[in-house]
């Protein structure tokens, strides 16, 4: 089990010890991380009666853990997911230094939209954050359609789940 590594060095470790043991690695900040989004998404589509293959997901954060909730939830059957850094949107046409960054430009974004995150949540169905503090706003929540928002950053989310739901949030999680 590994615990608090951030990427792209979390990558590279989980990498070589699969390599390595004859036993499953487990990242805690991955895995634990993307099961537990996965579980909630799949709850919350049932309450509003959403399928998995018909939802925008955008997340903010393009580090461990959120590159193993996008991996994850495309697993599950998600179709459009856009993921996003602290520069925005992360798609195909740009080559990235992390070469993390430049994989997900290739497997996720499907209609290859750029800009910044609050373009990407713009008809979103779902919010994914594991990002920073206070970087959605109710405006941004507003653009999203019948909204989902999982902000998750610790200490402080992204956006307060209160504000959330002013701003007409229809599920709300935190980490």
């Amino acid at each position: 089990n590994l615990e608090d590594i951030a990427a792209p060095r979390s990558f590279e470790i989980e990498t070589r010890l699969k390599e390595e043991l004859t036993i499953p690695v487990f990242h805690d900040d991955q895995h634990g991380t993307a099961i537990v989004v996965g579980g909630a998404l799949i709850n919350a589509l049932k309450l509003v009666n959403k399928k998995i293959d018909e939802v925008k997901v955008v997340i903010n954060g393009a580090g461990a853990a959120g590159t193993s909730i996008a991996k994850h939830l495309m697993l599950l059957g998600v179709k459009n997911l856009i993921i996003c850094d602290k520069f925005g949107i992360i798609d195909k046409d740009t080559v990235y230094e992390n070469p993390h960054h430049n994989e997900l430009g290739k497997i996720t974004n499907p209609n290859n939209e750029k800009g910044l995150l609050k373009d990407a949540l713009i008809n979103a169905d779902v919010f994914i954050g594991v990002s920073a503090a206070n970087v959605v706003s109710k405006d941004m929540v507003r653009s999203m359609k019948d909204p989902f928002v999982f902000a998750m950053a610790n200490p402080t989310p992204e956006i307060m789940p209160d504000v959330a739901k002013e701003a007409g949030a229809r599920i709300i999680g935190t980490g």
